[in-house]
């Protein structure tokens, strides 16, 4: 477990996973174990959203991807390549045509074993400040790589009538649950605020977009993502991709508090 701390501010991380998030003792962040997840974040890549209902295939310019529910990057561990008190850098990678095991199968899932036919290296950056906590997102690999990002956090509730605020909206914690498993869409977004007991803001840069899903009332994710996966047929699903640049490219997430 890696602990930062700045100042009232608090973070613990588990393998990769920010598994807390607290100022003066007020967490933020949803514990494992508790109804509704048995995560507290994730990253969805190379793409978001199943992929079931086109038999776990996914179209690339190197031919079909075999990936699962929000590719594979979740099935591989991150490795900690270093730290201080308020940062923490961690790493997967990843070689063009590895067959991962598929955590889903047998019981979620039919299959097996999935597998990308890209290289790719992707470290998860955190930073603790006053501003609060940034998280970023560093893809390299192969030019040209197709590939979709979204990061898949989820906080707390405490009050009965939580909402969530962007520059255009308000929407409840009812609106979103009544969405189900595909997520509440929030389009053109890159600023949003989940407002409970406490309030925290979530500023993206590079994802555009966000997702909202929960199926408690405990919990709820609130997800920065490059391409909303339920706009086309699960077969269409590559119509969401960006190339990865040369130089590579980094997205962020400043949890701000």
């Amino acid at each position: 477990m890696i602990q930062l701390q700045l100042n009232s501010l608090n973070v613990s991380i588990d393998k990769g996973q920010l598994s807390s998030f607290k100022k003066d003792d007020y967490e933020y962040i949803h514990q494992v174990g508790s109804p509704g997840w048995g995560k507290s974040d994730d990253e969805m890549f190379p793409i978001i959203g199943p992929t079931d209902e086109a038999g776990f295939k996914v179209k690339t310019p190197k031919g079909e991807a075999i990936l699962d529910q929000h590719g594979l990057l979740r099935e591989l561990t991150y490795a900690l390549t270093s730290s201080t008190t308020i940062t923490a850098v961690f790493e997967k990678q990843y070689t063009a045509g590895t067959k991962i095991k598929n955590s889903k199968f047998p019981k979620k899932s039919t299959e097996e074993w999935l597998s990308w036919p890209y290289d790719f290296v992707f470290k998860k950056q955190f930073s603790l400040s006053e501003d609060g906590l940034k998280i970023e997102f560093v893809i390299s690999g192969e030019p040209e790589m197709p590939f979709m990002l979204g990061y898949h956090p989820a906080f707390k509730l405490r009050t009965e009538k939580p909402r969530v605020t962007h520059a255009k909206k308000e929407i409840s914690l009812a609106e979103i649950m009544a969405v189900g498993s595909r997520a509440f869409q929030v389009p053109d977004c890159s600023e949003i605020t989940l407002n409970d007991e406490n309030s925290i803001t979530l500023k993206s840069e590079g994802f555009g977009n966000f997702m909202l899903w929960t199926e408690v009332t405990n919990m709820v994710c609130v997800e920065p993502v490059s391409f909303y996966p339920y706009a086309v047929a699960q077969e269409n699903l590559n119509e969401g991709f960006q190339t990865l640049p040369e130089e590579g490219v980094t997205f962020s997430v400043l949890l701000e508090i």
